[in-house]
């Protein structure tokens, strides 16, 4: 099995590749768009600024790349971090006057990304730290294994707001509710670091690459 580990200009890559290697499987470093299709299953991460992300990915042809392997071929898809809010259809960081509707994502599960404190969050921001996941969907395979309460390493300020509530897989708390994962078909993503949350990240990884999807 072939695990494209996507390297679209945005760091934290190591951390990624590391946690796949540790589950005895060889992840591929894709840096050119054209070399998605060599791999069975892919992983998005993301860190740092919606806008500079979603910049990067038109940059480098990404865009209509993975439209076509994830749209196209069914190639599933694993977005960590800012890799989970572009899949959204909109990103609300940076929208002011100049960009008053917002950046848009990658559009494979509807929904927005907003700032956590537009959400009603009266707490420190950006949310950094352990946080403990409610899961919503029992039956997806992603979150096989991994009891309710468990705690995954967050780093964010902007939350996904899934149009479709059952695109919601688990929800963290952090003064309001935040959506901790998503899934829409063959595409799933995580607003913590699954490769920073030790035993329980590994198992996250490890139940989505021994999916059938994968």
């Amino acid at each position: 099995m072939k695990v494209g580990v996507l390297d679209y200009g945005v760091g934290n890559l190591g951390s990624v590749l590391r946690a796949v290697e540790e589950l005895d499987v060889s992840p591929v470093l894709v840096d050119r768009a054209v070399d998605m299709h060599q791999n069975d299953c892919l992983i998005l991460p993301g860190v740092g600024n919606f806008v500079d992300c979603a910049r990067l990915l038109a940059e480098g042809g990404w865009i209509d790349a993975l439209r076509e392997e994830v749209l196209g071929y069914n190639r599933p898809l694993l977005g960590v971090c800012v890799g989970m809010q572009l899949l959204a259809d909109v990103g609300l960081e940076g929208a002011g006057p100049e960009n008053p509707e917002g950046t848009p994502g990658l559009g494979f599960v509807p929904g927005r990304v907003e700032h956590l404190g537009t959400l009603g969050c009266s707490l420190r921001l950006p949310h950094v730290g352990w946080n403990g996941i409610m899961n919503t969907a029992p039956g997806d395979s992603l979150f096989a294994g991994i009891p309710n309460g468990t705690d995954f390493y967050f780093v964010h300020s902007y939350a996904f707001v899934a149009e479709h509530p059952e695109d919601v897989l688990a929800t963290a708390d952090y003064g309001v509710p935040v959506t901790a994962a998503v899934r829409r078909g063959h595409v799933w993503g995580t607003q913590f670091h699954p490769e920073k949350s030790s035993k329980a990240g590994f198992r996250l990884l490890q139940n989505f690459l021994a999916g059938p999807q994968c």
